[in-house]
């Protein structure tokens, strides 16, 4: 690389990059041919080795083009971040780089065999329509069904969890059978499992330590017929879809994944335009997604496929089916495959990644090297004068969640009359719904806060408020004088200015009229 001669600004720019990368760094962009696993943490500078090896190839053969390379993300935002990065290291080239997430490309693929796919008159689905579809499924369920629900706040109540299973089986590629095996296998295994296992005993219940949790395991068999029979309505969907002419980005997913699989042409085709195969976030591909790639690659014996990934990050498995995708591919390639672990961090303090790797070594399932070695603690690579301002991480337990809210809260509310500005301050959590409670403290106590997330507008208050509306006058249209519990709601909506000791009078009045 060194002797190389500097051609262009862009090429400067490369050689500038590159020369700052750490050794193993370096060996993963060098290393161009043939099957390449980086096992790559947090902090490590995937996203960098990844334009820096797109650079690299194209530097350093002349035949290939940058249209002949694949490179696939994760996340719409991984490739928006790819192609920037890329643009100040090769220049206008990098738009000829197939940049896509794995969703995008199968549309890419869709949107040029429109007529192969039968996809001219079908429209993708919408949210209101996926839940149309759900509430008619509802509706339809024979008497009996285990998810039938007769009172009138709960027939629908499953919508949200029956739309995430029915999601889940399509990106997983898991059909009833399947479903139907794993329960079994599981179910099995549950009379040996810790948790379904008395640790000590009680005798005057007449239990003994070592026996087994029925009633526990009963409940479990019980979820699990409901799983089933939540899984088997997946093929009513599925047909009120096709009827209705839509699809969804899932479907997108399968019908590519099919027409890899049944048509070796069709195949051929796009196996022919590709020569470097990227993918970033290995390790959160689901099961139809790792099948597509694995049928662009399988016609090379020794492909250049280069997979970064960390099994200890996955934040989406279902049943360790994406820690699998790792080990397979790695047994896969066992011959030809190259393997580089990235060590140094270059974002956090060697406190917090000392934490980390002690809580990560709870999890049972994780990566393991071709030496069958777990992946090694990370080494924070910051610069000293960060590395002494270093704080050690606290580790509180708390009773409940409500008591952890109020610490949170206390500590924040601590900060602010400390002075510390609270744009100085994160809260970081798993799902946005464990941020309500806090987000309505908030709100109480006046304490501004920012929140990144997408907005439901149907759950805003002024919206609630509109549809509450609109339903009290729909059913006072249908029977007068019928819902007058929901208009003494309505009237202290503050919108309407309405004094409570008013709306105390006018119902005290009502009620001397009625007994009159």
């Amino acid at each position: 690389m060194t002797t190389q001669k500097i051609k262009t600004e862009h090429e400067q720019k490369f050689l500038q990059e590159y020369h700052q990368l750490n050794d193993e760094q370096k060996k993963a962009v060098d290393t161009i041919e043939g099957p390449v696993m980086v096992v790559a943490g947090p902090g490590t500078g995937k996203t960098q080795i990844l334009a820096l090896r797109i650079g690299k190839i194209l530097f350093s053969d002349a035949q290939v083009g940058a249209h002949n390379i694949l490179c696939l993300t994760y996340t719409e935002t991984g490739t928006i971040a790819m192609r920037k990065r890329l643009l100040s290291m090769i220049g206008p080239l990098a738009h000829r780089v197939h940049i896509f997430t794995f969703h995008a490309f199968c549309n890419e693929v869709i949107k040029y065999n429109m007529d192969y796919f039968g996809a001219k008159n079908l429209e993708p689905i919408s949210d209101l329509q996926r839940i149309q579809i759900i509430h008619k499924i509802f509706d339809d369920l024979p008497a009996g069904h285990l998810l039938k629900r007769y009172k009138e706040s709960d027939v629908y109540s499953n919508t949200s969890r029956l739309d995430k299973l029915f999601q889940l089986m399509k990106n997983e590629n898991w059909d009833l059978e399947k479903m139907e095996k794993a329960v079994q296998n599981y179910l099995v295994d549950l009379p040996l499992r810790e948790e379904f296992i008395y640790k000590k005993g009680n005798e005057k219940a007449g239990i003994k330590k070592g026996d087994v949790k029925q009633k526990a395991i009963d409940e479990e068999i019980e979820r699990m017929q409901k799983l089933l029979s939540a899984a088997a309505l997946s093929q009513q969907y599925q047909a009120i879809m096709k009827e209705r002419g839509l699809y969804d980005f899932s479907d997108m997913l399968q019908w590519v994944k099919d027409a890899f699989k049944n048509d070796e042409n069709f195949l051929r085709n796009y196996q022919e335009r590709y020569q470097y195969f990227l993918v970033d976030e290995f390790q959160d591909t689901s099961g139809v997604q790792s099948e597509i790639l694995q049928a662009l690659i399988d016609f090379f014996p020794n492909p250049n496929v280069f997979c970064v990934g960390d099994g200890d990050q996955s934040i989406f498995e279902f049943q360790g089916a994406r820690v699998k995708n790792i080990a397979d591919f790695e047994k896969k390639y066992a011959e030809y495959l190259q393997q580089i672990v990235l060590e140094k961090n270059y974002r956090s303090t060697q406190n917090i990644l000392d934490a980390a790797f002690q809580s990560i070594q709870n999890n049972n399932e994780r990566i393991k090297d071709i030496d069958g070695n777990p992946p090694p603690k990370l080494i924070s690579a910051l610069p000293e004068s960060k590395l002494n301002q270093a704080v050690k991480p606290s580790v509180v337990e708390y009773f409940n969640a409500l008591y952890e809210t109020l610490d949170v809260l206390n500590q924040i509310e601590n900060l602010q009359k400390n002075g510390v500005p609270l744009s100085d301050v994160a809260i970081i959590y798993r799902e946005h719904k464990h941020a309500d409670a806090l987000i309505n403290l908030f709100v109480k106590k006046n304490i501004p806060y920012k929140i990144k997330r997408r907005i439901d507008v149907l759950q805003q208050p002024i919206v609630q408020h509109l549809l509450n509306i609109l339903q009290y006058l729909n059913e006072e249209t249908q029977k007068a004088n019928s819902s007058e519990d929901k208009l003494f709601h309505l009237l202290h909506f503050k919108q309407l200015d309405v004094e409570p000791q008013d709306i105390a009078l006018m119902s005290l009045s009502l009620s001397k009229m009625r007994s009159t």
